[in-house]
């Protein structure tokens, strides 16, 4: 698993604890998510991140962009990243925020790589059965990866099944190879 970026995670939990407080999860997540969005948007992101432009403008923009789309307490915290220089790390901060709400929850997430992209049904047998497997509820974020010949590559936390027309002649390979056959 990827190394968390721990300024990222560390808005992030203070956040979720803030949340957790008030009662108000549900309504931190869906405005991180669209600040991250709007954060990372090419324009926005080099304007909010800009050290040549003075704090309070850049505060100041933070507002009329997002002040009609989040609450108080999400803006007072994309404030404070914009004074400590971290407003880059927002997307990071709304994804780790979903993390920890997913974990609260007990939803595993889970990444299915294929070479075409997946249908609506596919989509749902796959999560069907890494539910089975996992026996916990699964959130499935499906890729796209032309280079696999076919199959599917899914990772659930730290578990990689290989189910690829490649990996499957891998391990022909290495049996041949081996003896083993």
């Amino acid at each position: 698993m990827a190394i968390r970026d721990t300024a990222a995670r560390r808005y992030a939990e203070a956040a979720f604890e803030v949340a957790t407080r008030d009662g108000t999860i549900e309504a931190w997540r869906s405005e991180l998510d669209v600040a991250g969005a709007v954060a990372s948007e090419d324009k926005v992101g080099r304007m909010l991140g800009n050290p040549a432009v003075a704090l309070e403008t850049r505060v100041e923009m933070a507002a009329t962009i997002l002040g009609k789309v989040v609450s108080k307490p999400v803006l007072n915290l994309i404030g404070l990243m914009l004074r400590r220089g971290r407003i880059h790390e927002l997307p990071h901060v709304a994804a780790e925020f979903r993390r920890l709400d997913n974990a609260r929850q007990g939803i595993i997430e889970a990444t299915a790589t294929s070479a075409a992209p997946l249908t609506p049904d596919e989509i749902r047998a796959v999560t069907a059965r890494m539910e089975q497997l996992t026996g916990g509820r699964i959130e499935l974020d499906t890729q796209v990866d032309p280079s696999l010949l076919g199959g599917l590559i899914v990772r659930v936390g730290d578990r990689l099944i290989d189910g690829s027309v490649r990996g499957r002649l891998e391990r022909l390979r290495n049996k041949l190879v081996s003896g083993a056959l």
